[in-house]
């Protein structure tokens, strides 16, 4: 090849590479994790998803979440606001919001009049909570009949192990605390289905239609005492069973917190074992991340929060909901107690001054259902963590709508911490919608922007999020707190 020719084969080349480089520059694009990262991402990436499937198994209830989250933050220092008169720098404290919710924080260095750095998730999940009389028995079979909790699409609900959770007060004021199904020699409980040799009725029906609320009864037991023929013997038997066991009779369940909650553990999916099927990922695949990174917290610059609440699938209402003025109590106490004071103007200003992660799950896009979904505009399973600047439904009714200068800042320092994330909507402008906590704590005056995990199947008993995902909002969530001013 001649030297003239060798040269402008050069120079070709040269400007190949230079418009690459400046194409990926002016591009938005959000690369595969899986093939971007390097192998030390991914052995921390599989080694993280090990720690929060073993949590999410004994955790899949709001309840059974603020237990073992505050055993984890006991081992790592945290005490009860309650115990300190005042706080300082390192001091680590928590609240519990009426065993159902969390607030816990690190003291950080600077005036608390610069506002708190907060990441901000639910634990509940959808489920079936018991009626106030549910126990029942019909042609010799025995039933709780339950109201479903949130979002669910009920036909889902059948033919799948079911265990139950939650707490009885007894009569003599004693708590009792219930877990059955879960263990491996544990009954399980069971809501059955119409076989489909008999089923063409109901599968004409509507999709919401052929399983009706009212349908989703449990089955609880088949037999009887010996020689027992009298009407209900059943239940009876079931009853006696329960005194027996638990101490508690038919009035007992009136007071009660019973979840029925699925059945089935945390899995590996797929031969690479990169994605994770398990109940509760909404929210608990974004509230357990939160919890390790404000764990990792000694000595921060602003003050971090973590706000894990109760009661988002039906509204946040209630005294554990994130509407409650609970939450805000505790901010009001970390700010007298580290401000040696309460000023009401001191405290609004620091709010004013406060940033939040709203750190909910999101769907991620399928391409089984892709016609819901705007492909330039929604998640995807092993791209990082979803930015969402506004949440709500159709015309972002309901949406706090996070500022432009807000996210941002935010922006910047995942650029800078080398912290990979997307963005993107809830589905297609007209197919619907969905809210957070975000509106909540807006409205208090703080930043607030929703930020958390892509999800399969969301709502399902059974969801799908991607293990690195999880790990990169941990980092995210981490980067956040650490480095937002």
């Amino acid at each position: 090849m001649s030297k003239e020719k060798k040269t402008e084969k050069d120079l070709k080349e040269k400007k190949t590479k230079s418009s690459k480089k400046e194409k990926k520059e002016l591009f938005a694009e959000y690369p595969n994790l899986w093939e971007s990262r390097s192998r030390d991402d991914i052995d921390h990436t599989m080694a993280f998803a090990e720690e929060y499937m073993a949590f999410l198994d004994i955790s899949k209830t709001e309840r059974e979440f603020v237990k073992n989250a505050i055993e984890a933050l006991t081992d790592k220092g945290f005490v009860d606001i309650d115990t300190k008169k005042a706080l300082k720098s390192g001091d680590k404290v928590f609240s519990s919001i009426k065993g159902k919710g969390l607030m816990f924080a690190v003291v950080g260095k600077e005036d608390a009049f610069k506002g708190f750095n907060i990441l901000g998730a639910h634990i509940d999940s959808p489920r079936l909570d018991l009626k106030p009389n549910p126990l029942y028995e019909e042609d010799e079979l025995v039933f709780f009949k339950t109201h479903y909790y949130g979002g669910i699409k009920k036909y889902q609900w059948t033919t799948i192990p079911l265990a139950i959770h939650g707490v009885i007060m007894k009569k003599d004021g004693t708590k009792l605390e219930i877990c059955v199904g879960e263990k491996d020699d544990d009954p399980i409980f069971y809501i059955s289905d119409l076989l489909p040799h008999l089923g063409s009725e109901q599968m004409s029906q509507k999709a919401n239609e052929f399983i009706k609320g009212e349908d989703l009864n449990v089955m609880i037991g088949a037999s009887k005492l010996p020689e027992d023929d009298s009407s209900n013997a059943c239940k009876y038997a079931i009853l006696k069973l329960l005194n027996n066991e638990y101490g508690i009779d038919e009035k007992d369940f009136v007071s009660a917190e019973i979840e029925i909650v699925p059945a089935m553990k945390a899995r590996d999916v797929g031969f690479d074992r990169a994605l994770i099927a398990a109940y509760g990922h909404d929210d608990k695949v974004c509230a357990y991340p939160a919890l390790m990174a404000l764990m990792a917290q000694e000595a921060p610059a602003r003050t971090c929060v973590c706000m894990l609440s109760d009661k988002e699938e039906i509204g946040s209402y209630g005294n554990s909901g994130a509407q409650s003025r609970l939450y805000e109590n505790f901010l009001v106490e970390l700010f007298a107690k580290i401000n040696g004071g309460y000023d009401e103007l001191g405290y609004r200003k620091c709010i004013a001054n406060t940033k939040m992660l709203s750190t909910d799950v999101s769907n991620a896009f399928d391409p089984k259902y892709a016609n819901v979904s705007d492909k330039r505009n929604t998640a995807y399973l092993n791209k990082g963590v979803k930015m969402e600047k506004y949440t709500g439904a159709r015309g972002k009714s309901g949406a706090s709508d996070a500022n432009s200068e807000f996210f941002a800042s935010i922006l910047r320092i995942f650029a800078e911490n080398d912290i990979p994330w997307q963005t993107g909507e809830l589905g297609k402008v007209d197919a619907g919608g969905g809210g957070t906590i975000s509106a909540y704590l807006a409205k208090l005056g703080m930043e607030v922007i929703d930020c958390g995990v892509p999800v399969l199947s969301m709502h399902a008993p059974y969801e799908v999020i991607s293990k690195i995902d999880l790990y990169f909002t941990y980092l995210a969530y981490k980067c956040f707190i650490e480095n937002i001013k």
